[in-house]
């Protein structure tokens, strides 16, 4: 019997979280856009309701009552069902953060966390492909490469850590900075991650699979209606997630405390403040910055840890 009420408390928090979740994505579109128009020295939504703040609902309505358009050539189920699978793995990823309660706090959320961000590369690449658009082919196919490019950096930085706290639990994360934040400790392994974060949720200065120059508007071309919605959704909950780990792994990540999501919300700033100022990169310079300086300086962090790590252990021994 007790195991069937964790059961029930496990999924009632699971649902709880999913809906925190969609409505802070539902909150941070409204932020995104009032800043984006401050920027440009205008107002941003202001009409409907009180400051423009149920603006997201209004919108929500409006995407998911319009029809939806198929396109007669292309290959239906992959191309309905890969923005469901988009949304599905991006909001599957907050389920490995730490809770205090008895929710699924499991040892191994790093490993968790590589596979969901791994797998959503496919939802991207099928409704690229799915589309039959040769803009939507090309859109999946530049999205993918580089999310491919960036992830290795990601998880060479994840490892660094994981090097200096020998475990795969968030929660130890949090244990290792009650006195000392991992940002001042390695600072450039903070900034290659932010910029990495930018780049694996497609945002700019790396929006290379929305170039509406030259690709209308990428992979998700073809979308209209809730296809696109679910896409959009998945975006802006993948970029509240890569802030909260951000906040977990370098700025102390204290769950309990009003300062930790004080910290998610100036991090989400950041990524609007970063679209609002930067231009987009060059294609084969975002390629270059992967390749050329994020690994080789995350390899040898990783291998600087590595050496410390083994010092430390002959010292103890």
């Amino acid at each position: 019997m007790i195991v069937f009420f964790d059961y029930v408390l496990g999924f009632l928090s699971m649902i709880l979280l999913i809906v925190c979740v969609l409505i802070g994505v539902a909150f941070f579109t409204l932020l995104e856009r009032k800043v984006l128009g401050y920027i440009q020295i205008r107002k941003g939504p202001n009409k409907v309701g009180l400051m423009g703040i149920p603006q997201p609902f209004s919108d929500a309505i409006k995407l998911f009552s319009k029809e939806q358009v198929i396109p007669l050539m292309s290959n239906y189920y992959s191309y309905y069902f890969s923005p469901i699978m988009n949304l599905f793995l991006s909001l599957l990823m907050w389920m490995c953060m730490p809770f205090f309660s008895v929710f699924l706090n499991f040892n191994f959320g790093i490993l968790f966390f590589l596979a969901c961000s791994s797998l959503s590369v496919y939802t991207v690449m099928i409704a690229g492909w799915s589309s039959n658009s040769n803009y939507s082919l090309l859109g999946g196919l530049r999205s993918v490469a580089q999310t491919i490019s960036y992830e290795v950096s990601l998880a060479m930085i994840l490892l660094s850590f994981l090097v200096m706290i020998l475990s795969l639990n968030m929660m130890d994360f949090i244990k290792y900075q009650v006195y000392l934040w991992s940002l001042f400790v390695c600072l450039p392994l903070a900034m290659i991650w932010f910029v990495s974060s930018l780049a694996e949720t497609n945002r700019t200065p790396f929006d290379f699979a929305e170039g509406e120059s030259e690709l209308v508007s990428g992979f998700n071309i073809e979308y209209s209606s809730g296809g696109f919605a679910l896409i959009f959704l998945a975006e802006y909950s993948s970029i509240l997630f890569m802030s909260m780990l951000f906040c977990l792994i370098f700025l102390g990540g204290d769950l309990i405390s009003w300062m930790f999501f004080i910290k998610l919300v100036f991090l989400g700033f950041m990524f609007i403040w970063v679209r609002g100022t930067l231009p987009r990169f060059r294609y084969d310079k975002l390629m270059y910055l992967a390749w050329k300086s994020f690994l080789p300086v995350s390899l040898n962090f990783l291998m600087f840890f590595f050496g410390l790590k083994v010092l430390i252990f002959s010292f103890l021994i």
